[in-house]
């Protein structure tokens, strides 16, 4: 899988937590590894990877295997805007305060 920078702490904590999470919901439903990966149409040790949370597995296979388990509605909160309360003080910070009304162009051979 190649070399990766040092991830922050809590990012490799989040990451090690949804693989946990992941395997759990596997082993819920008595799925071995082999038969999830197929399912997901990944490859086995991808698969095997992703439950340990190591970094580098692409976000697809996060994704297809949530959908093999029927779990994929559980991303719907996953940076919602909706839920973005910085972003929205940021983009409300950035509004013009005045309205003004739109110029009308001249027109230059008005006979």
């Amino acid at each position: 899988m190649g070399d990766f920078p040092i991830l922050p702490e809590s990012v490799t904590q989040y990451v090690k937590e949804l693989g946990r999470r992941i395997r759990l919901a596997r082993t819920r439903r008595k799925l071995s590894i082999v038969e999830l990966a197929a399912k997901a149409g990944i490859d086995r040790n991808t698969l095997g990877a992703l439950e340990l949370g190591k970094p580098g597995v692409s976000i697809s296979a996060y994704v297809m295997t949530l959908w093999a388990l029927g779990l994929e509605h559980t991303l719907d909160a996953v940076a919602d805007p909706n839920t973005d309360s910085h972003g929205k003080t940021l983009e409300a910070s950035r509004r013009s305060k005045r309205v003004r009304k739109p110029r009308v162009a001249k027109k230059e051979y008005d006979f």
